[in-house]
């Protein structure tokens, strides 16, 4: 209770300054907190909003192990391979800065309007992170435990399976954290192409339709909450044995 009554009282405070600040402007496009609640209800009840949390965790999910099945052994590769990195390493350095929307066009081109393309978005977004972060544990290794493992001549598969993978673990838990939070980060960008399900086209038809902000707060909201969830799901990893060692406490 002590580590999370600090979080709820901040939590309470900014729910109180934000009733507070839309009485006292008289907004009548602004909602209050209780007609964002009433809007969750309303969703709820209809089962919509269960339909577009269903439509966004499956294209969140697809695009984000696509991009772990793809970066970690790149990540592996790269960091391993002197001559994969250094070709390679400037593709994805000039890559990596650009946002994921810019890649809309792009992927309505290859992939059309449906599933596919925020798919590929959400691809794209998580997909850098992993690939620097695992690269970047590979690389700092400490060349003690390889020297060693080469002295009693062990093979190369058995020194990559039994030091190099154990010992690049956290930072790719680390990438896999950064990738999925990228990932959630930008499932509105990606639904705006998507085929009518979604948070994110929840929030941009609320929008557009009758301009009910009370549903856009909401959708926020239940991004900002699954996001927490998800981060709180990830870092259940760093309790794994074959990690302990790096997060005991």
């Amino acid at each position: 209770m002590r580590r999370v009554l600090p979080s709820v009282a901040i939590g309470a405070l900014l729910i109180a300054v934000w009733w507070l600040l839309v009485i006292l402007t008289a907004s009548v496009i602004f909602p209050t907190p209780l007609q964002v609640l009433a809007g969750i209800g309303e969703l709820a009840t209809d089962g919509s909003l269960w339909s577009d949390i269903g439509a966004s965790l499956f294209r969140v999910g697809a695009g984000f192990l696509l991009a772990v099945a793809f970066a970690i052994p790149l990540g592996l590769w790269m960091g391993w391979v002197h001559g994969a990195y250094a070709t390679l390493n400037p593709i994805f350095q000039m890559l990596r800065p650009i946002s994921p929307i810019a890649w809309i066009p792009i992927a309505i081109l290859w992939f059309g309007v449906g599933n596919v393309s925020p798919i590929f978005l959400i691809f794209i977004s998580s997909v850098f992170p992993m690939v620097v972060q695992t690269t970047a544990g590979v690389h700092a290794i400490e060349r003690r435990y390889l020297r060693a493992a080469e002295n009693f001549g062990v093979s190369r598969y058995t020194l990559f399976r039994q030091v190099v993978i154990p010992a690049v673990l956290p930072q790719v838990i680390v990438g896999m954290r950064i990738g999925l939070g990228v990932a959630w980060l930008v499932v509105v960008a990606a639904e705006m192409i998507a085929l009518h399900t979604g948070l994110g086209y929840l929030i941009i038809d609320s929008r557009n339709a009758g301009n009910r902000y009370d549903l856009v707060i909401a959708g926020m909201i239940v991004i900002g909450l699954i996001g927490l969830m998800l981060d709180g799901a990830m870092r259940l990893l760093e309790g794994l044995k074959q990690v302990r060692w790096r997060y005991a406490r």
